[in-house]
């Protein structure tokens, strides 16, 4: 136990049948092992969490124009982003590094393995695609959908969800307007991802012009990155899905 739990008040523990009916379930191996892991992470990094909307109007109408044209290579969010996230991670190299258990030494890595979230029926987890800067579009799209079925089916070894450099979560296929995702430790950054949502903008001309625009939440290890690398890092992302070519 660390010093900071056993610092803690004790749980408390009740009889919550004396206040109606209940029925006890055991928490599945999967989720109890991702709760743990999740308090660790949340108790022992100083988390901050930036939010901003990054505009894919452009990104929106090319990416649709591409999947009418090539109905058999659809083009999703999900690769772009990947794609996003690495050349973030190029231009702010700090958010591409991990610390030592003791927060004494800053490993900086020189490969780009991105993981991202996945909801299973017995928990989450989060798979890791390696070496993203020396694939294409296609190749992300395509190990995406394999390893996201397998995540789902027969579930994934260690070694297919270790490695990672920087993880996306998202929830735009639910909702959301914004969250504060936990940093997936020895990382020490995550992007949280939500519902596209349209709004009517100012244009240069200061006519009212509709927007498409995609909420993003990075929480950061504020012993490695500061609020404006942040800030930074997040228009960078942004940035990326306005100049992605689809391939």
């Amino acid at each position: 136990m660390s010093d900071k739990a056993a610092a803690m008040l004790p749980w408390p523990v009740e009889d919550f049948s004396v206040y109606g009916p209940v029925e006890e379930k055991k928490v599945g191996r999967i989720q109890h092992h991702v709760g743990r892991v999740m308090e660790r992470n949340w108790c022992s990094i100083p988390h901050v969490t930036h939010h901003d909307d990054a505009d894919i109007t452009h990104f929106e109408q090319r990416r649709l124009a591409w999947n009418a044209a090539h109905p058999d290579r659809k083009r999703s969010l999900l690769p772009a982003l990947v794609k996003a996230a690495v050349a973030a991670l190029q231009r702010y190299p700090q958010f591409n590094c991990s610390l030592s258990a003791d927060g004494a030494t800053c490993y900086a890595k020189q490969y780009y393995n991105i993981g991202f979230a996945v909801d299973v029926p017995t928990g989450l987890l989060v798979p890791v695609l390696r070496d993203c800067d020396r694939k294409d579009t296609q190749e992300i799209t395509s190990e995406i959908a394999a390893i996201s079925e397998k995540a789902r089916t027969k579930g994934l070894a260690m070694t297919e969800m270790s490695g990672g450099c920087f993880t996306l979560s998202s929830l735009g296929h639910i909702g959301g307007t914004g969250f504060s995702p936990i940093i997936n430790a020895p990382e020490v950054a995550i992007l949280g991802i939500c519902r596209t949502r349209s709004q009517f903008l100012p244009d240069e001309q200061g006519n009212p012009a509709l927007r498409q625009l995609l909420p993003l939440s990075l929480s950061y290890d504020h012993r490695v990155i500061n609020g404006a690398d942040a800030a930074r890092f997040v228009v960078a992302i942004a940035e990326g899905l306005e100049a992605f070519e689809f391939d």
